[in-house]
């Protein structure tokens, strides 16, 4: 039996969970079977119980490092309101609309995550809070606290928004839904 070093276990998990982070918002957790992420991070199904105790562990880990990955790279935006603009011309963007695989796990996985067990609903709770912190420091840098209710708004306006430019069958359609939703966010944003 092959004996491997502690980091080669860890290096293989984190694959696991970027592998099936792409996967979940590709396809989604429903759609995903442990045998199809297991074969994207090029391991067998027998080696994922090595590493979680069970999907909904695996699926917990992959909402909190995915919201954890998102609120990571809000600090190359400029900073406050300036860069909250670029974020959200970012997020509502035909790229990130196409292409949900590196995108955002609420835009892609939220009606799921509602139907998760508690322990990856509390992931996605915690990784929400941040994002929302981040959101109300840049709307209102001297005071945070203040701008939490618009957070809140803006935030959901930016997932609902992206969530029904997916669904529309006609691109005209789906674009002008992203386009005016740049538009209603930066003038929600006052």
């Amino acid at each position: 039996m092959v004996r491997y070093a502690k980091e080669h276990k860890q290096v293989t998990r984190r694959r696991i969970i970027e592998k099936a982070g792409h996967r979940f918002k590709q396809d989604g957790i429903d759609g995903s079977g442990i045998s199809t992420l297991m074969a994207d991070a090029g391991l067998t199904n027998g080696a994922f119980y090595a590493h979680f105790a069970s999907k909904d562990d695996l699926v917990a880990h992959v909402v909190a490092e995915e919201l954890h990955t998102q609120v990571a790279s809000y600090s190359t935006l400029r900073p406050g309101r300036p860069g909250l603009e670029d974020l959200i011309r970012e997020y509502l963007s035909p790229e990130h609309r196409d292409n949900p695989g590196p995108g955002c796990p609420s835009a892609a996985l939220l009606d799921e995550i509602g139907r998760c067990d508690d322990g990856t609903r509390q992931a996605y709770s915690d990784g929400a809070r941040a994002i929302l912190e981040e959101i109300s420091a840049r709307l209102t840098p001297e005071d945070p606290r203040s701008a939490q209710a618009k957070a809140i708004g803006l935030f959901t306006m930016l997932v609902g928004t992206m969530q029904l430019s997916r669904a529309l069958s006609d691109r005209k359609r789906a674009d002008e839904v992203l386009e005016l939703g740049i538009e209603n966010a930066l003038a929600f944003m006052g």
